[in-house]
């Protein structure tokens, strides 16, 4: 019986993250601003994982571009935002949404800040966890137009191995924690739509009509 918990635990885990992110958002601001082109910015990091803001910000242009929008190469975006005096994240994500936009032509700017990048061990597992926080903001006015919250939690279980496999598998685990598929898994649940995510955008055919349906 107690050969299951972590995987219990590892289950749990993921439905409470799952509806955390079926929160229903109001869309009339988006809609009247009818962003073609988003601009993703270098994320802020308040962990202390030097590594969480590349590795996190090489998920986020293709589910973004995958609901319909054009995105700007983030490494494109970065070399421009450190030669305008930018080269901190925090500054970028303090400085007015529309001096950013402006300088790429862009529709919107997505704010990205990374809450939790964390792998803790407690007695028998190891536990993974992410947590983001976003805001998409009007390139014209600077306006918040959506925000979201995700976190997503990973215990894994024993490997089959009982409780001495439990043991050496979150030792493994906190060695060497893999951060990518909560933080893909994460990206996924915020931009899906019907859900908490982005509507389509011009470069999808359901462009304006899925956000009609709902």
């Amino acid at each position: 019986m107690n050969r299951s918990l972590p995987i219990v635990a590892a289950t749990v885990a993921f439905m409470l993250a799952a509806c955390a992110t079926t929160q229903r958002k109001s869309y009339a601001k988006l809609q009247a601003a009818h962003p073609r082109s988003i601009l993703i910015v270098p994320v802020v990091n308040n962990t202390v994982d030097v590594d969480a803001p590349d590795y996190f910000l090489s998920t986020l242009p293709i589910p973004v571009a995958e609901r319909g929008y054009y995105v700007f190469p983030v490494n494109l975006v970065g070399h421009v935002m450190e030669n305008e005096g930018l080269s901190d994240a925090a500054m970028v994500h303090s400085a007015d949404a529309t001096r950013l936009c402006a300088l790429f032509g862009a529709d919107a700017v997505l704010f990205v800040t990374i809450e939790r990048w964390d792998a803790k061990y407690m007695v028998i597992t190891t536990q993974v966890t992410v947590e983001f926080s976003y805001a998409l903001k009007d390139g014209k006015t600077g306006e918040t137009l959506w925000v979201h919250h995700a976190s997503m939690v990973y215990a894994p279980g024993s490997g089959g191995g009982g409780l001495i496999g439990a043991v050496v598998n979150a030792a493994l685990t906190k060695a060497a924690p893999n951060y990518m598929p909560l933080a893909r898994q994460a990206n996924a649940n915020t931009f899906a739509y019907p859900g908490p995510g982005l509507p389509a955008g011009p470069y999808l055919p359901e462009w304006q009509k899925d956000i009609a349906a709902q």
